[in-house]
């Protein structure tokens, strides 16, 4: 349900974890809320400051990127709030990986050796980096699972024209090595991420977040290569760490199975590890801003208006 209704707004949508508002056929409203999902599932239970968290990263790091490519972001009203242009999303998520983990990890450990049409070697073990990054995409679903697809396929179906996605490569893998640089100055590893592009006429933008603990994966570069060598889970930052409590407790999203209860102790154990990514990427002391929902919509109303949006 919209928590806010805003003048001369033409529609609303409310995703796994944000909450978007359409305001007039040029500009988006977009609030970071604190629900957190895994496996497409939204868990039962918020996690506090998450959406501050996301939002903040996210504008610091597209602000780190403007010389790279086009953004949506205009502005920041509120913690957990983002104003920008609207664009016409392409229906692909531009996968990214340096590292030999997660969904691609699993499906190597499976005996597969083709990654959305990306071939990978053999020999490799869990975390091992690639010897160059990888680009394997997803589509975008409405509803249910995003699916592996590849570059070829991409094309063939014209989800994204061929001159479009060579653009889509290039600047996804600058986007990379730029997240790269700048986490190994706070001694992290950026393993890996995704990116959502969309147009306006005819340029090419970067959208929604980037690099953020939803969207990215972290590792903490010391110890790094002494745990690879001794075969250990790697010290990180990134979701991934609900997601393996969710294996551990018997559940990856599918037909038949149950969230598991997710104790007071546990929701603040992981709203822990997304201020201290937050605290570790951006270099500064996390500031929590609890604003009512009128200070709030009042932010972004006087925002809307300095744009002449509304």
């Amino acid at each position: 349900m919209s928590k806010f209704q805003f003048p001369n707004q033409t529609n609303f949508y409310s995703g796994k974890v944000r909450d978007v508002y359409s305001i007039g056929k040029d500009w988006l409203v977009m609030v970071a809320s604190n629900r957190i999902s895994a496996f497409d599932v939204i868990l039962p239970k918020p996690i506090p400051y998450k959406g501050q968290v996301l939002n903040q990263v996210a504008a610091f790091m597209l602000a780190q990127t403007t010389d790279i490519c086009p953004n949506w972001l205009v502005s920041t009203p509120a913690p957990n709030v983002a104003l920008g242009k609207r664009c016409t999303p392409f229906k692909v998520e531009m996968v990214v990986r340096g590292n030999l983990t997660g969904h691609a990890w699993r499906t190597y450990r499976e005996g597969k050796r083709m990654l959305c049409g990306v071939a990978l070697p053999e020999g490799l073990r869990e975390n091992d980096f690639f010897a160059a990054p990888i680009i394997t995409p997803s589509t975008k679903a409405e509803a249910g699972h995003d699916e592996d697809i590849s570059r070829e396929d991409i094309i063939a179906s014209n989800l994204v024209n061929e001159a479009d996605y060579q653009l889509l490569e290039k600047y996804t893998l600058a986007l990379f090595e730029r997240g790269k640089e700048l986490a190994a100055k706070r001694g992290l590893i950026l393993v890996d991420t995704k990116y959502e592009f969309g147009k306006i006429g005819n340029t090419i933008y970067l959208m929604d977040e980037i690099h953020t603990p939803d969207s990215s994966r972290y590792f903490y570069e010391d110890g790094f290569e002494e745990r690879l060598r001794n075969n250990e889970a790697q010290k990180q930052l990134s979701k991934e760490f609900v997601r393996e409590w969710l294996i551990a407790n018997n559940f990856m999203g599918k037909e038949g199975q149950t969230v598991p209860d997710m104790s007071e102790d546990w929701i603040q154990t992981i709203s822990n590890r997304y201020i201290e990514l937050y605290e570790q990427l951006i270099g500064e002391k996390f500031v929590p801003e609890d604003l009512s929902d009128e200070e709030t919509e009042r932010r972004i109303i006087a925002a809307l208006k300095t744009q002449g949006a509304i």
